[in-house]
């Protein structure tokens, strides 16, 4: 038996006899916490399974404990082979891909060609209801897994798709298989590494129900245990085998019910990494004296947006959400709320993924409070106007300040109304429940342009949560993915992109850096473009 897992039967006895409480001394024990690091996340919406994970926390977290075929530069964010080997293709349409000897599970079993393939099939397939399934679409074969079964007679239609097996995957051994897509797509191997393209170990095939109370990946670090509503506490496994091999022994994410209560635990060393920080730190650049020599500011990779739910037909007529986009003074939201630590969106990709630009939204997202009220009047809109959001990563007050700035504009009452948690938030978005407008918010999952488009702005797309449909936006998005040369993709890209801002089913609203802060225990602190804290590298100080 594996070290790690020795270590981890014992914590979760200790666990089990407690009411999952914890060890009592020996888990506060000083020697325990030298090697732990305490950071801030939202709790997952679902349990930790790669191909159902798409909301911030939840994604966070399993980015420590699973690896894909590829991962990406801490810094830069470029692809990288991680499990692979090698991926080789001719045609960006037939890729052969061979995998890398010795790499296991946390439970000691070997990852295999199977491990990805079997994975994504079942992240694929329709019935299994994952939200990853959209990433694979572009697969040969993913149509008859995601679509019911049209030879079935009517009396015996269960709404199960033929298959159950995307014919675009092959094992050809333990070591290889192929991967076939139903287009050519240039860009194909920068998605890998994305969580909906993780392996998934046979237990999860043979016991789920022991995979969802212990989940188990192939990454640096392994699950220990999860408080709901408190913390997840993930380990490092001795038996990695990655190339990184992390330094911290132990990480705590800790689900605080409000931003600016972790951010007063960093400034007081009680925590040790939070990933954004709240506005108000940022008034006067107070971060700046509460976290001298302790805090970091990059360009981000991620957007801020308020979504129409197109389901709901006060929102139908896109001269309403044309109006409200136009209403709202985005600069002044950021000079009131931020202090000017953020730059207004112009555009549904920030300028810092590769294929985005500046200027595509144009004059309808600019101020113009006068052709915003006509155009809002115009259009017989009743009752008032709500944005709704999680309250639990400091939206409230931005988006109250946009809320005002909409009431002033079109001399019609906005109101936020809030959401206790992300997770809960999740819930009703994705059940496609939302009676309001609604915060979206978008980091790269990958450095693309193409990445802020089709998961978001396709019909049925994996993220296009709001419903939104144009058949020439889809045709273009189509024509952009199996252009030959990735640069010459981007101007189909970007077309795209101006025709649905003129839809305008979301509103761009600001584009976030990634301004951080940390403990005075951290050392060699490297935050990536996804605004994680790369935990293969970071070290705790000698206390």
């Amino acid at each position: 038996m594996r070290k790690s897992r020795l270590v981890l039967s014992v914590l979760t006895a200790c666990l089990t006899a407690l009411g999952a409480v914890g060890c009592g001394a020996d888990t506060n024990s000083p020697g325990r916490d030298a090697g732990l690091l305490r950071l801030n996340t939202t709790e997952p919406e679902n349990p930790l399974v790669p191909g159902d994970t798409t909301d911030a926390g939840g994604s966070k977290i399993l980015r420590t404990m699973f690896k894909g075929l590829v991962d990406y530069d801490p810094r830069t964010a470029a692809p990288r082979n991680a499990v692979a080997e090698s991926i080789q293709t001719d045609d960006s349409r037939v890729f052969t891909v061979r995998l890398k000897h010795g790499w296991t599970f946390h439970d000691g079993t070997p990852v295999t060609a199977h491990s990805f393939v079997d994975a994504w099939n079942y992240t694929a397939y329709a019935p299994n209801e994952q939200q990853g399934a959209g990433f694979l679409s572009v697969i040969e074969g993913f149509d008859a897994v995601s679509a019911p079964d049209p030879g079935a007679a009517p009396a015996a239609h269960s709404g199960n798709p033929a298959t159950r097996t995307m014919s675009g995957l092959r094992v050809v051994d333990d070591h290889q298989f192929t991967i076939t897509l139903a287009a050519p797509l240039p860009s194909f191997v920068n998605r890998l590494g994305y969580l909906a393209f993780a392996p998934l170990p046979r237990k999860f095939f043979t016991d789920r129900a022991g995979y969802l109370a212990h989940p188990i990946g192939n990454g640096p670090f392994e699950f220990v245990h999860h408080t709901p509503g408190s913390s997840l506490t993930i380990q490092r496994d001795d038996d990695y085998s990655g190339p990184n091999k992390p330094s911290i022994e132990r990480a705590e994410f800790r689900f605080n019910a409000t931003l600016e209560a972790a951010y007063a635990d960093v400034v007081n060393n009680r925590l040790d990494f939070l990933e954004v920080l709240p506005g108000d730190a940022l008034v006067g650049a107070r971060y700046k004296q509460d976290l001298p020599g302790r805090h970091f500011t990059r360009a981000g990779t991620g957007l801020q947006t308020i979504t129409f739910p197109l389901y709901d037909p006060r929102f139908a007529d896109p001269r309403v959400r044309q109006a409200i986009s136009m209403s709202i003074d985005r600069q002044h939201v950021i000079d009131t709320v931020f202090t000017g630590d953020r730059a207004p969106a112009d555009g549904l990709v920030p300028p810092t993924v590769r294929g985005g630009t500046t200027g595509q939204c144009g004059t309808l997202c600019q101020h113009r409070p006068q052709q915003a009220r006509e155009l809002f009047d115009s259009t017989g809109f009743q009752g008032p106007i709500e944005i709704a959001s999680n309250v639990d990563s400091a939206n409230e007050k931005w988006l109250t300040a946009v809320c005002s700035s909409i009431t002033a504009a079109l001399g019609r009452e906005c109101r936020f109304r809030p959401v206790p948690t992300l997770g809960e938030f999740r819930r009703q978005i994705n059940a496609h429940q939302m009676q309001t407008i609604y915060r979206t918010g978008w980091v790269a999952d990958y450095p693309s342009i193409e990445n802020f488009l089709n998961p978001l702005y396709r019909t049925s797309g994996s993220s296009n949560t709001g419903r939104y449909s144009n058949q020439q936006v889809d045709a273009l998005l189509a024509r952009a993915d199996a252009t030959a040369n990735e640069q010459d993709s981007w101007a189909l890209y970007q077309e795209a992109e101006r025709l649905v801002l003129q839809d305008m089913p979301a509103v761009p609203l600001v584009i976030p850096g990634v301004q951080t802060g940390w403990s005075e225990r951290l050392r060699n602190v490297t935050v990536t473009p996804f605004r994680d804290l790369d935990l293969e590298t970071v070290t705790i100080a000698e206390q």
